[in-house]
């Protein structure tokens, strides 16, 4: 755990950013984007770039008003495999990219049901990657496969995070995301791998993930309160807290206790008492409970549209520490998942408050 003014220095970097532009960086796209992937004081962080951010990243340091902040910063190093196309030309930083300093992530179908305006979460913009050419709308399984083998040789990757729009099916896109596991499966065998999806409607579908060779999984509801999901989310707030509730206790069951994850957003409007509350039910059920700051993506409905800003530093700060004290007692840590964004960590302070 580090030192208390570091912690409020991290939740400041994670809700205003930086201004600079780390060698690794991405724009829009599925989860948290516009940001810039660095190490801080020995932990992962991926911090919002923000042209009107008081903390700049000049190379080496992050200032505050022409001040040092103290902080030990390393940016992470472009990897090498951005600069590989497959034979079909296309470049292998348009399959996947890296999170982090060792994490390949990818959306392996960049294209969600629920992206219509009247549907669409109002803090993602998973399409307008898509639509800037940022990356390809389906990720070929083996191009995936050829692309995680260059990433682990070349540039020391240590685990993979897959995540997919949601389709129409039942399966809500878990089916192309199990054919994507078993490929890099069968090229890297030893890499670690978390996906990611809505709860499927057949929950067999959970244990399909796990026998292709995903290692752990995230169901991710982003909110735990009815309200909130319908103003925020309303082509997901569709599927009942009931089939998340359901999917999440298959999941443990399949997985084992403390690979399967959710995420939580602070600052959609819950109550945050609430929310710490409700991250204690997950972590009693074996889930662990991602706790993330809405941050406001350009591109996004709730900045060009609503005018959303981050949440207090403080109402974050407290529910991180909440939600992490309740970790420990469980004796869950994120760094104990074999894969995925609570192993990662970056986007999120809890691993600097001890969750």
């Amino acid at each position: 755990m580090v030192s208390p003014s570091s912690v409020s220095t991290r939740v400041d970097l994670a809700l205003l950013g930086i201004r600079g532009e780390p060698p690794v960086s991405r724009g829009a796209g599925a989860g948290p984007s516009a940001d810039g992937h660095v190490v801080v004081d020995g932990l992962g962080a991926a911090i919002p770039r923000n042209p009107l951010s008081p903390y700049v990243f000049d190379g080496d340091r992050i200032v505050l008003d022409g001040s040092d902040t103290g902080l030990s910063v390393e940016a992470v190093a472009r990897p090498r495999f951005y600069d590989l196309h497959t034979a079909d030309g296309v470049a292998y930083e348009k399959i996947a990219r890296l999170h982090g300093r060792d994490v390949l992530a990818t959306t392996v179908v960049q294209t969600c049901v629920r992206y219509a305006p009247d549907q669409r979460c109002r803090f993602c913009t998973i399409e307008e990657s898509l639509r800037s050419g940022a990356t390809v709308a389906v990720k070929k399984p083996a191009d995936l496969a050829e692309v995680a083998r260059a990433a682990v040789d070349l540039d020391g990757v240590r685990q993979m995070v897959m995540t997919t729009g949601t389709s129409n099916g039942r399966d809500r896109g878990a089916t192309h995301l199990a054919r994507c596991v078993r490929a890099v499966r069968d090229a890297v065998p030893d890499l670690p791998i978390q996906v990611q999806c809505e709860p499927p409607a057949d929950l067999a579908t959970i244990r399909e993930l796990r026998d292709a060779g995903a290692d752990a999984i995230g169901i991710h509801v982003e909110s735990l309160d009815d309200d909130v999901r319908r103003r925020w989310m309303p082509g997901k707030a569709s599927v009942p807290l009931s089939e998340y509730r359901a999917a999440w206790a298959e999941a443990v069951r399949v997985f084992g206790r403390n690979q399967v994850s959710t995420y939580l957003i602070v600052g959609l409007g819950e109550d945050p008492e609430e929310l710490v509350a409700g991250a204690g039910d997950l972590i009693d059920m074996g889930v662990y409970p991602f706790v993330v700051p809405y941050r406001p993506h350009p591109g996004s409905l709730a900045v060009e549209v609503d005018g959303v800003g981050p949440p207090d530093a403080a109402v974050y700060e407290k529910v991180a520490r909440g939600v992490a004290d309740r970790l420990q007692v469980a004796g869950m840590a994120g760094s104990d998942q074999r894969a995925g964004c609570a192993a990662c960590g970056a986007c999120s302070v809890l691993p600097a408050v001890g969750g």
